[in-house]
């Protein structure tokens, strides 16, 4: 008989998926990630709520795989009735687990993928989860960073997208991406902040603070629009640097990406 300590940890999401709604969270993992993909023993990568549908758990296979072929994904829902729905998907390398916050696998992955699965959760909840999620991430050693925890939210399909990337020992940086030709300014990307973040883009915090000078930035790269949305983009994240701990650099920012240093922008007090 099923203990109530052995049902999966959290809470029922929304489940709304599109496909492609993902992308560009998994440019990124495979592009600062796929490294350690290739030297693990077993990369495993896990789709952690991954709603009514299993594109998404599709869609990182095939993208992971380009980096690192030997990467296998599991899909973890906590709705048995999405379990069931994705099962028919399974093939070589991609399975679906009934599951929640625990991960319900026998090793520590590689990686952990929860995009916007904190979103209906209460911002005082979100370090104990991220807590949970480290803990079972592979260790680092060896010359090894460990695993990754890539948690954050984007629009419907896909567009604006702001995730923390977190290691075993706790979070590491925040990346805000866009669709260049869709942004009027750089804090269009607020409304996509992580739960840890989305309560503190206000006068005093980090987080606000950043959202400003970024706007101030863009709208003093005016004059290289009339090279395109990725030339002034650029020229406004090279000005941020002079303030702001950016550690990322041209090739990333060309994708409509940048990444700054967790601590920068964490909440005052956390």
């Amino acid at each position: 008989m099923t203990s109530r300590a052995s049902r999966p940890v959290g809470t029922v999401t929304r489940g709304t998926t599109n496909p492609n709604r993902l992308r560009r969270m998994d440019r990124w993992i495979a592009a600062v990630h796929g490294g350690a993909l290739r030297r693990a023993a077993d990369p495993v990568a896990v789709d952690l709520g991954y709603g009514a549908a299993p594109w998404t758990a599709l869609e990182l296979l095939t993208r992971l795989r380009t980096v690192a072929p030997r990467t296998r994904v599991v899909g973890v829902e906590i709705e048995p009735a999405r379990v069931a729905a994705a099962k028919p998907y399974e093939r070589e390398g991609l399975a679906f687990r009934h599951g929640g916050f625990e991960i319900p696998l026998p090793g520590r992955p590689q990686l952990i993928r929860a995009a916007n699965v904190l979103r209906q959760y209460d911002e005082d909840e979100v370090a104990d989860v991220w807590e949970r999620l480290c803990a079972r991430l592979a260790p680092a050693g060896d010359g090894s960073p460990g695993g990754l925890l890539v948690e954050g939210t984007c629009d419907e399909i896909g567009r604006r997208h702001v995730w923390v990337a977190l290691g075993p020992e706790g979070p590491r940086t925040v990346t805000f991406a866009t669709r260049l030709g869709s942004l009027e300014r750089p804090s269009d990307l607020a409304e996509r902040l992580p739960k840890a973040l989305i309560h503190r883009n206000v006068p005093g915090e980090p987080v606000h603070a950043f959202l400003r000078d970024f706007d101030r930035a863009w709208a003093a790269a005016a004059p290289y629009a009339s090279y395109g949305a990725r030339q002034r983009w650029i020229r406004a994240v090279r000005a941020l640097t002079r303030d702001w701990p950016v550690v990322d650099g041209t090739g990333r920012w060309r994708q409509g990406e940048v990444s700054v240093a967790w601590g920068a922008l964490a909440p005052r007090g956390a």
